[in-house]
């Protein structure tokens, strides 16, 4: 370890807490914020079965509507077969309509939560999710317009 490492571990916050314990507890709160209503960041070593999902600039994903069994987990193997920019983002609708949001606001903004996956024309990619409550979990394309023209879809959890 270095002497760096070391004495940022020794390092206090002014309220008795050193700094690994402190980056400790914000890794712990950036994966509760990650985890949310609609499931959680999945483990790729217990992928169930793949789901193929197509976005293009129709503003549509094809399939649109998906059942999956509540515990399960999931890779949605996603293309973008369009010429502009699509993303899909997993999550309730509360949450997709709050990150649209900081999203207009922020159009220029890189995402790196497990729950989204952005592509270009033509790219393909994948979201491992674990769908861990029986119910409804909504997706959609966030970049600005795209939710309102359409590019939503259901996931029914069972």
């Amino acid at each position: 370890m270095s002497v760096l490492a070391l004495a940022a571990g020794n390092q206090s916050d002014g309220h008795g807490h050193g700094m690994a314990e402190m980056h400790k507890n914000m890794a712990a709160a950036h994966q509760e914020a990650h985890d949310s209503a609609a499931g959680k960041a999945g483990d790729p070593a217990k992928v169930s079965r793949t789901i193929g999902v197509s976005m293009d600039d129709t503003m549509r994903f094809t399939p649109s509507q998906v059942s999956v069994r509540t515990g399960e987990t999931v890779r949605f193997f996603v293309k973008n077969a369009g010429k502009i920019p699509h993303e899909m983002v997993i999550g309730t609708m509360d949450e997709i309509k709050e990150h649209g949001e900081m999203m207009r606001k922020m159009p220029e903004m890189k995402h790196a939560e497990p729950n989204t996956i952005t592509l270009a024309a033509g790219q393909r990619g994948g979201i491992v999710w674990q769908f861990d409550k029986a119910g409804q979990v909504d997706f959609a394309c966030l970049i600005p317009s795209h939710r309102e023209a359409g590019m939503v879809g259901k996931v029914k959890v069972e």
